[in-house]
């Protein structure tokens, strides 16, 4: 491939790359380059939002580039201050190791196994030590780290900054010079840190890396960035019904952002999916061929066709084939179906199954449920159904 439709490719779906000139010289030599992104294991799931930075990362892979998938452990106990307006509380060690796992798993639904190096920062920055921090430390002023927007707005509204938060930046770099990263992929967010790499492997006589920045994806209030935390996101290992309900969900104007940065589409696809919705074409039936090429890629077709079916079938109200089947516990007398609920976690409390109730939420074998204390027998199987798209199939034992 010609060097500029190689940079045509890396500058799709992105949004900045600093510096490009060098960018161009280091793909002029023809070796492969190492393209580094970090990820702090804050949440046990990989959502949508991370997949943007991941399916840039396979593209380098498929360019024949190593790929560095960075696990911040070492750096996810002290948390990264990026957008936050207070301190955020570090995770501790048991929180970040099962995290870590999770998306050591989840990674190589996307990345190619046998391309892919995984590494955590822990590896080096265990045995950076206090004198090797102060170093750090001494090669920025505080002066430098208040350029930042997210500690300028504390620093001036008299919001508290811890000075590990002054650390965090300085660490993420450090993790650039110990890879010896050509390019270095981020979010918008994180452009700071990501210049941080650069200017600490200059100090020590390194070759800048470039850096590549991201737009940052919304989650499904179409406001906030997609995050767990927030709990508008969209888990890549969520089940394949749920994905596709949750991107039916979305607002027709934010499809189009999903699909921009998400789909794995060719150009051309994407333009007669454009043309489409211009021409007046109902949006859903977009939305439905998107949301079907995400479950594939995260399951497989099988599982998508299956996911556009028992969507339509609970649309309808009717109930799904292949609906979980769930065991409980009754006492002598048998159980309220809020207890019953609780139990098989379709609600998270009992007073949310009341209110469900309540507002007729709430079918047993098709017939809208009334009466909260009223107890299934045991020796019985209902058919429960939970808002439109929620259902199980339970014994009483």
């Amino acid at each position: 491939m010609k060097i500029e439709e190689t940079l045509n490719l890396i500058k799709r779906g992105s949004d900045e790359i600093l510096i490009e000139s060098e960018l161009i010289d280091k793909l002029k030599k023809g070796n492969p380059l190492r393209i580094k992104a970090g990820f702090d294991p804050t949440a046990p799931d990989l959502h949508l939002g991370h997949t943007v930075l991941l399916n840039k990362l396979r593209q380098f892979q498929d360019l024949g580039h190593e790929v560095i998938f960075l696990i911040g452990d070492f750096t996810g106990m002290i948390g990264d201050p990026t957008g936050k307006n207070v301190t955020r509380p570090p995770l501790s060690k048991e929180d970040v190791k099962k995290n870590a796992e999770s998306y050591s798993d989840q990674v190589f639904k996307i990345l190619i196994r046998e391309k892919t190096e995984i590494v955590f920062n822990s590896s080096w920055l265990n045995d950076l030590g206090a004198s090797g921090v102060l170093k750090l430390a001494s090669t920025h002023t505080v002066a430098r780290m208040l350029e930042r927007d997210d500690f300028s707005k504390r620093y001036k509204s008299k919001q508290p900054i811890a000075i590990h938060e002054f650390i965090y930046p300085l660490l993420q770099g450090y993790d650039s010079v110990a890879l010896k990263s050509d390019i270095e992929i981020g979010g918008t967010d994180q452009k700071f840190n990501l210049l941080m790499g650069r200017e600490l492997q200059k100090h020590f006589d390194q070759e800048q890396q470039c850096i590549l920045t991201m737009p940052l994806l919304e989650g499904l209030d179409g406001v906030q960035k997609m995050s767990k935390s927030l709990n508008n996101y969209i888990s890549i290992d969520e089940a394949p019904e749920s994905i596709f309900a949750k991107i039916l969900s979305i607002s027709d104007s934010l499809m189009w952002r999903y699909i921009d940065l998400l789909s794995l589409k060719t150009p051309e696809e994407i333009k007669s999916w454009k043309l489409r919705g211009d021409s007046g074409e109902n949006p859903k039936n977009i939305k439905v061929e998107f949301a079907k090429e995400i479950v594939e890629r995260f399951h497989d077709a099988e599982a998508s066709e299956r996911a556009e079916n028992n969507f339509n079938v609970r649309a309808k109200g009717e109930i799904p084939e292949d609906i979980p089947n769930f065991e409980v516990i009754s006492d002598e007398t048998g159980i309220t179906v809020p207890k019953l609920l609780k139990q098989i976690n379709l609600v998270s409390s009992t007073s949310e199954a009341m209110r469900l109730i309540d507002g007729g939420g709430i079918k047993v074998n098709g017939e809208k449920f009334v009466d909260p204390k009223k107890l299934i027998l045991s020796d019985t199987v209902i058919i429960i159904q939970v808002g439109k798209r929620k259902f199980a199939r339970v014994s009483v034992l």
